[in-house]
């Protein structure tokens, strides 16, 4: 039978979120004590960030970032350290942490998985209106630049359902980000080769009517210094247009991320 000890320990646990060092100061005693007690009636301790979680929403804690901004130096440090810890990984590390995604979702409900991929498909949908993330990052710098870029163009080419992803007029350019649904086989073999007959039409109607074209080839998640190196390099593209529009055989011009 339980103690008043054990059944105050289990209820300021599992139904007050509070943590075992809430309830060690709120009992006066120690932590370890409360986690034995806790293990004795089988009560799975909470994760780290599970905890972490918990303190935030609740209030009990506050962000560590919270109201602080980073430098540029800082962001880029933080990209390439987690971009590196990827890369790093070996195979059987990366196939434990595929598993445990499979597990996670396995563990949810049938409404929380319809729910997840409601989102994921409403993130699609929104992305094709209003520019992907790696889009709006190459507008935001060009302009930056000085240049006048108009974003996700309709109308630019006549009688042609096509959307221009950026266009420059002063330079007569064009820039078209492919994401790596342009390249792998993210949605099966015969959507890729449809993807890539389209974007070839697409090159060779943007072409035909005298407009140089860079594509951008992004088949990686790019990390922020990625990105910089990838806004220099198109720069660097776009001040050779400027200084020399280039002949018919030299406006398809490819960069890759």
């Amino acid at each position: 039978m339980s103690s008043k000890l054990d059944q105050d320990v289990i209820s300021l646990y599992t139904e007050k979120n509070k943590s075992t060092y809430e309830i060690a100061q709120e009992l006066n005693t120690y932590p370890n004590k409360i986690r034995r007690i806790l293990k004795k009636h089988d009560i799975s301790l909470k994760s780290k960030s599970e905890a972490q979680k918990i303190a935030l929403e609740s209030g009990r804690s506050e962000h560590p970032t919270k109201g602080k901004k980073r430098t540029e130096e800082e962001r880029l440090s933080i990209s390439e350290s987690l971009s590196d810890h990827w890369d790093n990984m070996t195979e059987e590390q990366r196939e434990y942490r595929a598993s445990q995604a499979k597990e996670r979702w396995d563990s949810m409900s049938a409404s929380q998985r319809d729910k997840m991929s409601r989102l994921g498909t409403e993130a699609i949908r929104k992305a094709g209106k209003e520019g992907s993330k790696l889009e709006k990052f190459v507008l935001e710098k060009l302009n930056e630049h000085g240049y006048r870029v108009d974003f996700h163009n309709k109308t630019l080419i006549p009688n042609e359902k096509l959307e221009i992803d950026l266009y420059i007029p002063s330079l007569k350019t064009i820039i078209e980000i492919d994401g790596p649904s342009h390249f792998l086989p993210i949605w099966g073999e015969d959507k890729l080769q449809k993807q890539i007959k389209a974007d070839l039409q697409k090159s060779g109607r943007i072409l035909s009517r005298g407009y140089a074209i860079i594509r951008v080839k992004a088949t990686c998640n790019p990390t922020l210094k990625k990105k910089e190196n990838l806004i220099s390099n198109i720069v660097s593209k776009l001040r050779g247009i400027e200084n020399k529009f280039p002949v018919k055989t030299e406006r398809f011009i490819e960069v890759e991320l």
